[in-house]
């Protein structure tokens, strides 16, 4: 039987990474790009 991975990140800190994404997507060339920049200053 298979379990499913256990979550690492709080609430607070996912919520967070999302709010940055949103407001500051437009800043990067792809959403990719982005995720990858905001996941760096968060971790």
């Amino acid at each position: 039987m298979t379990s499913k991975p256990a979550n690492h990140y709080p609430p607070e800190l996912r919520e967070r990474a999302v709010r940055m994404l949103l407001e500051h997507r437009d800043e990067y060339a792809s959403e990719q790009e982005a995720i990858r920049a905001i996941s760096s200053k968060i971790s």
